[in-house]
């Protein structure tokens, strides 16, 4: 592993080989450390990349290193994210997509089977309130109006 530290300038910088760690991996990774570390991405993404960490506080040299293995160990995270993510691609799209199809069958039939329209209003939902309840309003207002 080869690592520098610059402790006047409170930052410890890294290099990745890409072949092993993904860039979905790295960004999840650096994701985490966004709180406690500015962190600059440089290099290039087929061969190697450059990580350099820049703690928010002021940190000695075991903690710039303490850094550096947090990282690394959040990468492994990140790492195993990626390889379950596309291990479980086929799955997911299935599930989903079931679940689309069955969800634009909804207005296809009602229960008891007849066909309906998604501008079929059944229940009457969409009658405004002053048209439903009219003749109840009308009745209210003249038993107000007799008891005054």
């Amino acid at each position: 592993m080869k690592f520098q530290i610059n402790s006047p300038k409170n930052q410890i910088t890294f290099f990745l080989d890409s072949k092993l760690y993904p860039i979905e991996a790295i960004y999840g990774a650096a994701y985490v450390f966004i709180d406690r570390a500015y962190i600059f991405l440089d290099g290039d993404p087929q061969k190697e990349i450059i990580i350099c960490l820049k703690g928010k506080k002021k940190m000695n040299f075991k903690e710039l290193e303490g850094l550096q293995g947090e990282f690394y160990n959040e990468l492994l995270n990140y790492l195993l994210r990626v390889k379950i993510a596309k291990r479980n691609k086929k799955v997911r799209d299935f599930i989903v997509g079931t679940a689309l199809v069955s969800g634009s069958n909804i207005f296809d039939s009602s229960p008891d089977g007849s066909d309906n329209d998604y501008l079929d209003d059944p229940l009457g939902i969409a009658v405004p309130w002053e048209d439903k309840y009219k003749e109840n309003t009308a009745k209210k207002k003249k038993q107000d109006e007799t008891s005054v």
